[in-house]
């Protein structure tokens, strides 16, 4: 099995190398090199064309009934990073801000483990690209033969948190993630002079009224105990401070823990761009993102034998959360199979995901992979 000096090797060359999603050619290359090195007896790794960065490796149990998923992403975030580590992205604008580089090291951690220990059932580890913004959850799920050459039985997951004990375990039953989607309005009218307001269209006006609406959908239209989030994260318009600008873009994001939710979010931001491209005589560009993120949602029995077996595993720190707001791709999965996602602790409290400095706690991933192959191989017991 990979020494722990090694695992960190590798996260650390991953880190240097991020790429982003559908780009990962060269991430994908090097986790090959690695997988090369593992004892190949009970080994396969398979392709599917319509993702071709992607990998999955089958390892065949010895007595199998069913096959167990692990899904990794592979794909990282347009960030400069700012850690001043010796191993920092040597990509210009390209940062592991959201841990997947843990992820991929943990995923090959457990494949080494399960090269050289021959599981009962066939473990299925999947290297997902493009999760933080093209769908490569879904894009897996949707590819011809599918379900026909891989077939598994239920699909794992973990992500990093930073705000948790390095190696901590935290899960939930139930939805742990919420969904999201995302939105570009355009509101375009006519530009002109400052001093004749008149003989304008001003845009930005018509978009800031959008934006202050927009914060109604979730406290008038959502039930206060399921909870929603609407955000406004870029607004752009205006070439001049004497110019009525006669275009202004808007971008942002909307959370949800239920699919209902979100289109009911969905339906209202509609209906107010709508009136207020009629109310100001605008002309309306309006986009959301196809399909949006599914919530992420444990199934119970999964994830009441992950939280029993965590809860009484030797060397294993575990605890219940509750559910956050941040969208995970996985959730195309969970929709679809049996399964549980949780959280990995990595004790960088004063840096968030996507934080430019996150700056995680390698210990955390050798007490991961002990804590996930010890899971898998009690699960395959079942």
């Amino acid at each position: 099995m990979l020494t722990d000096t090694a695992l960190i090797q590798i996260r650390r060359h991953l880190h240097a190398h991020p790429e982003i999603g559908l780009k990962e050619v060269a991430t994908h290359d090097f986790l090959l090199k690695q997988i090369a090195k593992l004892p190949q007896e009970n080994l396969s790794i398979e392709t599917i064309s319509e993702v071709p960065t992607a990998i999955l490796v089958r390892v065949a149990g010895f007595a199998a009934t069913k096959t167990l998923a692990w899904r990794t992403d592979m794909d990282a975030l347009p960030i400069m990073e700012k850690t001043g580590l010796a191993f920092a992205s040597q990509n210009d604008r390209v940062m592991h801000a959201c841990g997947h580089d843990f992820h991929m090291t943990i995923a090959l951690g457990l494949l080494s483990y399960f090269a050289e220990n021959q599981p009962k059932d066939n473990l299925l580890v999947f290297f997902q690209p493009a999760e933080e913004n093209e769908f490569g959850g879904k894009r897996f799920f949707d590819a011809n033969g599918f379900h026909d050459q891989f077939k598994p039985d239920e699909f794992y997951a973990l992500h990093v948190n930073p705000l948790l004990p390095a190696g901590q375990m935290a899960t939930r039953k139930g939805t742990l993630f919420a969904g999201s989607n995302e939105l570009r309005v355009s509101f375009i009218g006519r530009s002109g002079h400052a001093a004749y307001p008149q003989k304008a269209n001003d845009s930005i006006v018509a978009a800031a009224n959008f934006v202050t609406s927009v914060q109604t959908v979730v406290s008038r239209n959502i039930d206060p105990i399921e909870g929603g989030v609407v955000t406004i994260g870029k607004f752009n318009s205006g070439q001049a401070m004497n110019i009525i600008s006669g275009q202004a873009d808007i971008e942002g994001t909307i959370r949800s823990f239920t699919q209902a939710g979100m289109e009911v979010m969905t339906k209202h931001i509609r209906m107010i761009a709508q009136g207020v491209a009629a109310a100001f005589d605008q002309e309306l560009k309006l986009n959301f993102r196809q399909g949006g993120y599914m919530p992420v949602v444990n199934d119970k029995e999964a994830t009441d034998f992950f939280i029993d077996y965590m809860e009484h595993a030797a060397q294993v720190d575990f605890q219940i959360v509750e559910p956050a707001m941040i969208a995970e791709d996985f959730g195309f999965l969970s929709n679809h199979f049996k399964g549980t996602m949780f959280w990995l602790g990595v004790n960088d409290p004063t840096h968030t995901l996507h934080s430019n400095q996150l700056n995680p706690d390698e210990s955390a991933i050798m007490k991961g992979i002990n804590a996930i192959t010890g899971f898998l191989t009690a699960r395959m017991q079942k």
